[in-house]
């Protein structure tokens, strides 16, 4: 999964353990506007379960998965929300 959209943001999370992926993740997520493309690419194998998960609380929209190896990438995309408390 390779994005050449210049606005899509690359947020390498390799080698971290839960729950870091997810956290380091919802920062990132929070941090960017409605309609930036976000590629998180971890190692942790609780985010094939915990990055939707988080997607789906955060109003995102999860638009791929990939595995290679040990390796999991997400494409998110960032949609409109209200602020969070």
């Amino acid at each position: 999964m390779r994005d050449e959209d210049p606005d899509c943001v690359d947020l390498d999370l390799s080698g971290l353990k839960c729950p870091l992926p997810v956290l380091r993740t919802r920062k990132v997520l929070r941090s960017l506007p409605a309609g930036r493309t976000l590629v998180v690419t971890c190692t942790d194998p609780l985010a094939a379960l915990d990055i939707p998960n988080l997607v789906r609380e955060e109003g995102a929209r999860l638009d791929a998965v990939e595995r290679r190896a040990e390796r999991l990438r997400f494409r998110i995309t960032v949609s409109a929300r209200p602020p969070h408390s």
